[in-house]
């Protein structure tokens, strides 16, 4: 196991390498003054243009750039925003609501979705099944956007059980509506996945197996059919993870939640290429992570699979 963590940390390398690279590049090689629209109206002054320049390491090559940026962001300095303040504070109060949020984001569609997908999976062709085939469609037609306002109108103007913005005062209650809608969309994804498992690992040979073993069906649905088909499931919640806490710049704009979505999406429209990079990166790590603890869960859910 230890050689195994070793390993896909040292893998991790050229994907962090690469991928920051390549968000860098798009940034700063993008053509136009980097500084247009940094005062105003009127250009900038040469001496704050030469001296945003040098800052930025702007008059050297791309990749001497990159590599004076990747040697501050070992020594843990993500740099500074256009307006002077560290990108690594500015992310780290947006990061634990951006968290809290995919979090709560993800266990709700974890377990609503894997429910849903058991049922309609046990009973194939009923009631329950047409029911969660129908809905999920339904879901996954609509745009998370027109998804997000309808429930914020219905729940949270109509009935008034919700906060309609949450604002600075990101509490659990006050998070639990965008949420929902911000998981919506990977739970009805999860409750397909998880009734086609069920559905099809119900008439795999283990099963056949067991049953003329005389095990009793709780036993064979609940410890040998559930984990295998939880394998696949837990592969796309590790990836979903990190889309969650990446993909959440809609959510985080219609409820107004002061999250890292919202401040990728104000660094880009300000050119703020720091700070844009600087998000970027810590997103990439804390989705490779996410995703080396998933490839761990796989040896505890089926433990044919070795990590050795």
């Amino acid at each position: 196991m230890g050689k195994y963590i070793v390993r896909r940390l040292l893998q991790m390398i050229p994907v962090v390498l690469g991928s920051t690279f390549l968000i860098y590049a798009m940034v700063f090689a993008m053509p136009g003054d980097p500084t247009a629209g940094k005062c105003g109206e009127r250009a900038c002054p040469p001496a704050y243009v030469k001296e945003f320049r040098e800052k930025y390491n702007l008059d050297d090559p791309l990749p001497v750039q990159y590599g004076k940026y990747m040697g501050n962001v070992l020594q843990g300095d993500l740099g500074e925003n256009q307006y002077g303040i560290p990108v690594a504070e500015d992310l780290r109060d947006r990061f634990g609501v951006t968290g809290k949020l995919a979090s709560m984001a993800l266990v709700f569609q974890s377990v609503v979705g894997i429910l849903a997908g058991i049922l309609a999976g046990l009973r194939k062709g009923g009631f329950i099944d047409n029911l969660v085939i129908v809905s999920t469609l339904f879901v996954i037609s609509i745009p998370i956007f027109v998804s997000g306002f309808v429930l914020q109108y219905f729940f949270g103007l109509e009935l008034g059980w919700f906060p309609v913005l949450v604002g600075a005062d990101a509490t659990f209650y006050r998070l639990l509506l965008p949420a929902m809608v911000l998981g919506s969309l990977s739970l009805a994804y999860i409750a397909r996945l998880m009734r086609t498992n069920i559905a099809e690992n119900l008439g795999s040979d283990y099963v056949r197996t067991a049953k003329a073993k005389g095990l009793s069906n709780r036993r064979i649905i609940g410890i040998h059919t559930l984990r295998n088909s939880l394998i696949p499931v837990i592969t796309f919640l590790g990836y979903d993870f990190g889309a969650l806490l990446g993909g959440s710049i809609v959510t985080e704009g219609i409820f107004n939640i002061l999250g890292v979505g919202g401040y990728v999406f104000t660094s880009i429209g300000n050119r703020d290429g720091i700070a844009v990079v600087g998000a970027v990166t810590v997103l990439v790590l804390v989705y490779l992570i996410v995703n080396l603890i998933v490839d761990l869960l796989y040896g505890v859910l089926d433990p044919r699979i070795s990590h050795d």
